[in-house]
């Protein structure tokens, strides 16, 4: 018993079923009643059509006393007799034959409605019989031979007077019967109205007594349950619910426990909170003091490479001075010497404006300064620059031709791309490799660098651009083809690295690798 008082299951679990058996008793009641409602239809409707029969009973004696009449008036014999009334005595036997088994099923269902009721509709059975026995008799000494006229009319008089008597006593008994059935089927209404009204009435009572003594209160309490699960969405955990035996009961508690639990959690993240805190800004000062090393030594270093550069290229200055004013000399062999040590200060003093730029690039103060250019020109440069490591690598160039490229790009950069790209080459083929350079002059400028090497994996040739990403296998790719992406999408153009190489147009056996450079053509 205190787990059916506790149970909030069990109690909606019995108001459930309370309404449920209210529903089935109403139900039962109405198919009940409308089995009830339909046998007394049915009885009305037997009675109906046993007062049909008996009018056409009446109907039927009546036109057969009238024919026999005439017939004894007229002096037929009892052939011709027989031979006009035979077949008014069929219909009249047929009618017989159905009544009687009217009335036997009537005295059968008068079983349920009691021994009184059934003697009554015996009774009327009896009448008919008695009538059917009058005229078999009538019937018969009609048709006899011999019979006189006033015999016969006897006859005929004796079963109208007696028919007659017996007709009535039957119609009216059974007009009776049916008036009954028609009173029953009324009561039966209103006994039915009345419990099913008692019923609704008592459901709605249950209904009512359901909601206010049971569901009506855990609403509320369930509302108090919502009110307190947007507090503590609210970060709010000073919660309270009254804690109850029953599954909402249990859940208030559960509730409570959780707001508590949530509670303690946030102070606990309050105090890591200000110890995080506290370790960042401790993190923060340091990585501020480090941060101001850093830039300090990186002032030292700019400083450092302006000042080499400006020693250097004092005395660069003056040996390329010297070298033009020697290569002036009429020795011709004076001269070429005096040229190349020109060509050879140039190409240092170049060498020195990229050193620069890669320190400038990694400060963050690159500059790109467009200008209209011939690409085919920057790869000439470039293969100079790069030829004596060419042959010390024992590399074999192949170089497709060079027509006119109208770009507008940062020479040096570019030629810098350029160079950097032919020196990963040479790295990535190794001793006695070959080397393809090629420019393709369309509506787009393609610089195209192919090497025979042995080629990079698929899944690393992204990777390769990132900034300090280098492979296993490829010992000269890193920051410079970080750089490089950047200084050719900066000038509208792009780079790529195919490998393996198109089979059509590899080098040798092996995979190889090609570094693609495309910049968009300059207008005329």
């Amino acid at each position: 018993m205190n787990y059916l008082r506790t149970s909030l299951k069990v109690r909606l679990g019995l108001t459930a079923a309370m309404l449920g058996a209210a529903a089935v008793l109403s139900a039962a009641l109405l198919v009940g009643g409308l089995a009830e409602v339909s046998a007394r239809m049915q009885a009305l409707e037997a009675a109906e059509r046993r007062i049909d029969r008996y009018s056409v009973l009446s109907t039927e004696a009546a036109r057969y006393l009238v024919v026999a009449t005439e017939a004894v008036q007229s002096g037929l014999g009892p052939e011709d007799r027989a031979v006009r009334l035979s077949g008014l005595a069929a219909e009249i036997a047929a009618t017989f034959v159905r009544l009687r088994s009217d009335l036997e099923a009537s005295v059968a269902e008068a079983a349920e409605l009691g021994l009184d009721e059934q003697s009554r509709r015996a009774t009327v059975g009896l009448a008919i019989a008695r009538m059917e026995a009058q005229f078999s008799v009538t019937h018969a000494a009609m048709t006899a031979p011999g019979g006189a006229p006033e015999s016969l009319r006897g006859y005929l008089d004796s079963f109208a007077m007696r028919a007659d008597p017996n007709l009535n006593a039957a119609i009216t008994e059974e007009i009776r019967g049916r008036e009954a059935i028609r009173a029953g089927i009324g009561k039966l209404r209103r006994r039915l109205a009345a419990a099913a009204g008692a019923l609704g009435l008592a459901a709605v009572a249950a209904a009512v007594a359901a909601y206010a003594g049971l569901i009506r209160p855990q609403f509320r309490r369930l509302d108090r349950l919502s009110a307190a699960a947007r507090r503590i969405g609210a970060q709010d955990f000073a919660v309270a619910l009254p804690e109850g035996p029953d599954e909402i009961g249990r859940v208030f508690a559960e509730t409570n426990r959780m707001a508590e639990a949530l509670g303690r959690r946030e102070r606990e993240v309050e105090a890591d909170w200000a110890r995080l805190n506290d370790i960042i800004a401790e993190r923060t000062d340091a990585l501020r003091a480090a941060n101001d090393r850093l830039a300090a030594q990186d002032r030292d270093r700019r400083r450092f490479f302006a000042d080499i550069s400006h020693e250097l290229r004092t005395p660069l200055t003056v040996i390329s001075m010297e070298a033009q004013l020697g290569a002036a000399a009429r020795d011709p062999e004076a001269a070429e010497a005096f040229a190349t040590i020109r060509t050879r200060a140039e190409r240092l003093n170049r060498r020195i404006d990229d050193l620069l730029r890669i320190a400038r690039s990694e400060s963050g103060q690159l500059e790109l300064s467009p200008e209209p250019l011939d690409a085919a020109g920057i790869l000439r440069e470039a293969l100079a620059e790069t030829e004596g490591e060419l042959r010390a690598a024992g590399m074999r160039l192949e170089q497709g031709a060079f027509p006119a490229a109208p770009v507008s790009a940062d020479a040096n950069w570019l030629r810098q791309v350029v160079t950097g790209a032919i020196r990963n080459a040479i790295r990535h083929a190794g001793q006695g490799g070959v080397l393809r350079v090629e420019l393709e002059a369309g509506q787009r400028i393609g610089i195209r660098i192919a090497d025979d090497g042995p080629g990079i994996d698929p899944a690393a040739r992204e990777r390769l651009f990132d900034r300090f990403a280098r492979g296993t296998e490829s010992p000269g790719f890193g920051i410079g083809l970080a750089l490089s992406r950047w200084v050719m999408e900066e000038q509208g153009g792009t780079i790529s690295i195919e490998s393996p190489v198109d089979p059509a147009r590899r080098l040798g056996t092996n995979p190889g690798c090609a570094l693609c450079l495309s910049l968009p053509r300059r207008g005329d």
